[in-house]
């Protein structure tokens, strides 16, 4: 399995590496581990077969059985550290990106704020987005994707898919990664380290199904509903409330029937 993986030409003309393993506990704990433990430098991903220990956001377990791809990029010293929350954006983008080179354009597929890749609200992916500051003082990044390939968890609370359901014969994780690999090669130099955020603003805009439909976030027990207007420059998702906009910093989409 280790052959079949491989970062795409593009991404390896920009120097980024790879390190395959069958299992792992988790790609962005190795990751963070070979920072801070063994001095990694990025840009490395680390990809995995399968993961005994996946994690999602908030400290939410990720379903991690082999046939899905879980890849974790390291980025060392990638720009100041109040600009790190837009990788999430730079690395939702990118997905959406490799997504459609793999499923074609399939409607109802892109992303939900902030960095989720579903298809018609089934939920496809989630990202972890983690960052230290090392003792060597290098300021370490990774950022953690997963993407259901092969099959998908059974989730009460909202309806997930995954890309091989979606289209037959879509769903090699290899393929995806190496499409992502590149994808999110581009999308960082089109970043400029923080320095154009505006145009990923953009291009995730332009990758998100539910821009002008209505939302529904938790904000913990409390519930905003309107319409998704746009996330502002500073990737806060903004909501038309009967009572006028808010801009949210932190909360989650509800997906499924309103």
């Amino acid at each position: 399995m280790t052959a079949s993986f491989r970062v795409g030409a593009f991404a390896a003309s920009r120097g980024h590496r790879l390190a395959f393993l069958d299992s792992v506990g988790s790609t962005n704990t190795e990751a963070m581990s070979r920072a801070r433990d063994f001095g990694a430098s990025g840009p490395l991903w680390i990809v995995a077969g399968e993961q005994a220990a996946g994690r999602g956001r908030l400290g939410r377990q990720w379903s991690s059985p082999p046939g899905n791809l879980y890849a974790s990029l390291l980025l060392t010293d990638p720009c100041e550290p109040h600009r790190a929350p837009e990788l999430g954006f730079v690395a939702g983008a990118a997905l959406a990106e490799a997504a459609r080179a793999r499923v074609g354009a399939v409607a109802g597929l892109g992303l939900k704020w902030p960095n989720d890749l579903v298809c018609n609200g089934a939920k496809l992916s989630g990202m972890l987005l983690e960052a230290t500051r090392l003792p060597s003082g290098v300021f370490a990044t990774v950022v953690g994707i997963g993407v259901n390939c092969r099959s998908h968890p059974q989730i009460g609370a909202y309806p997930t898919t995954d890309l091989e359901t979606i289209r037959n014969g879509s769903g090699d994780p290899a393929s995806l990664f190496e499409a992502l690999s590149d994808a999110m090669a581009r999308a960082l130099a089109l970043w400029e380290r923080g320095g154009n955020f505006d145009a990923i603003r953009g291009l995730w805009l332009g990758a998100c199904p539910g821009l002008g439909a209505p939302i529904r976030v938790a904000l913990g027990q409390r519930i905003v509903e309107g319409v998704f207007e746009t996330i502002d420059p500073h990737g806060r998702l903004v909501v038309l409330t009967a009572q006028g906009p808010v801009s949210i910093d932190a909360g989650d989409v509800l997906l499924g029937p309103q």
